[in-house]
């Protein structure tokens, strides 16, 4: 095994953890690896969000002083900012074009389609503000007489699915609250309590703060800062080297966890969540690949003529395999680093600046995600979507993923926000809830992804 490389060490370990999930379904000791193997995995995630923030800190904070040059630093910021921003709009337009493709929503009972959409009508009905999409109306039509009771339930079911009150209400509370708090998400009013809690987007600004301030003075008052800071991020960057060294095991761990606690001690529900669940998995899965087999690749090689297409792959698939273990870009934020600095050649001062941004603010994956969704949602309700509504669906999945950034759950909040643009009913998002663990793992590999390719555009810009 130690000849071997360390992505493909990690991609056994993955394989043998589903392995081992579906060994215990049809056993019956799921609980014996919800006990005794799943916590080695929680705690490789805990020990990975522990060194990401104080990195991502001291990192930045370096980064920006090696640049020694606070105009270059704004220089910087708005190219790594303009890069993001095309990503993600070219995420939401490719899920829009593929969505609108093969239309995952009408692969269902017709009869079924009908009840949803009575009860689509039903919820227009109940709720103030909201209007009906289009001139259809299913409720008033004796012809769909019989199916009323079903579409009551069925609306019933929806509204009280729990944990979904709670985020609508938060939702709709910073609606109507400035439409720039988004910006005042950002500052933190205890950079310790930051800190602890992990808000990465808080930490950033401090840390970005904090490294301008430091080029503003003379530089004899701030070299034992600078040495002192230099000294911290090669210990963090020493701790997830180390850390890695067990990542196999700990991959195996949390798939043999996450899989297990998905199935259960029932081989079925094993097999259904290796289905493609439905023709909206598939969709949105497609289109995950297209950003990271074509779209990166390609937006990268016309601007490094250099890249070579298996050079990349093989440079950052250790973070690739970790993102999936994880489903936290934000966990695997030291791993990226460490393969966008070592492997793909990118200057450090880049690297940490421009990833734990895109760690942020980045989220290809959940754009492209969450288009698809949104129309699917509305197929599924006999409702079609004009072009012109789809363009808000552009417009306010690119905003949301930027002024969402420094919430928790940031993606259930975006694709609320974008349901509730086009006037649909927020808590449809009960209805592909079941597969959204598996897709959140692959979303996640699109994200880093992403962060890895930008890092790169952006030091070959400069």
């Amino acid at each position: 095994m130690r000849k071997l490389p360390l992505h493909i060490k990690i991609l056994i370990g993955l394989f043998l953890g589903i392995i081992w999930a579906v060994i215990s379904a049809v056993f019956g000791f799921s609980k014996f690896t919800a006990d005794w193997i799943a916590p080695f995995g929680e705690v490789f995630i805990r020990v990975l969000t522990m060194i990401a923030v104080p990195l991502v800190l001291f990192s930045i904070i370096q980064g920006i002083t090696s640049l020694s040059d606070t105009r270059r630093l704004g220089i910087l910021g708005l190219k790594t900012l303009s890069v993001y921003l095309v990503t993600t709009l070219s995420a939401i337009i490719i899920g829009l074009v593929l969505v609108n493709t093969f239309k995952p929503g009408v692969h269902i009972d017709e009869n079924q389609r009908i009840v949803n959409r009575m009860a689509y009508e039903l919820w227009v009905e109940r709720t103030p503000g909201v209007d009906k999409l289009d001139d259809a109306d299913y409720l008033n039509n004796t012809q769909y007489i019989d199916y009323q009771v079903d579409a009551n339930r069925r609306l019933q079911e929806v509204d009280e699915e729990s944990g979904l009150k709670s985020k609508i209400s938060e939702t709709n509370k910073r609606k109507e609250s400035s439409p720039l708090i988004f910006i005042v998400d950002m500052v933190p009013s205890n950079v310790f309590a930051s800190l602890s809690e992990g808000k990465m987007l808080q930490v950033i600004f401090f840390a970005i703060f904090t490294g301008v301030i430091i080029v503003m003075l003379p530089r004899e008052k701030v070299e034992m800062v600078i040495q002192f800071v230099d000294g911290a991020n090669a210990i963090f960057i020493r701790m997830v080297e180390v850390v890695m060294l067990g990542a196999p095991f700990f991959v195996f761990a949390l798939m043999a966890g996450k899989v297990s606690e998905l199935a259960g001690d029932d081989l079925g529900a094993v097999q259904e969540i290796f289905k493609a669940l439905g023709f909206y998995s598939l969709v949105v899965v497609i289109g995950l690949a297209l950003m990271i087999f074509i779209f990166y690749p390609t937006v990268v090689r016309l601007i490094n003529k250099n890249m070579k297409y298996r050079h990349f792959f093989r440079s950052i698939s250790p973070a690739q395999f970790l993102a999936f273990s994880t489903s936290s870009s934000a966990a695997t934020l030291p791993v990226t680093m460490e393969c966008v600095t070592d492997n793909l050649k990118v200057k450090p001062e880049i690297a940490s600046f421009v990833l734990p941004i895109g760690a942020t603010v980045n989220m290809d994956g959940t754009s492209l995600y969450q288009s698809v969704a949104v129309v699917f949602l509305a197929q599924f309700h006999l409702i079609d979507l004009s072009l012109s509504q789809q363009m808000i669906i552009v417009i306010t999945a690119t905003l949301a993923s930027i002024g969402s950034a420094a919430v928790p759950s940031a993606g259930l909040i975006m694709l609320i926000i974008v349901l509730q643009s086009v006037g649909l009913n927020p808590a449809w998002i009960a209805i592909i809830f079941p597969v959204d663990r598996i897709l959140d793992m692959c979303r996640t590999v699109v994200n880093v992804t992403g962060d890895a390719s930008v890092s790169t555009i952006v030091e070959k810009l400069e």
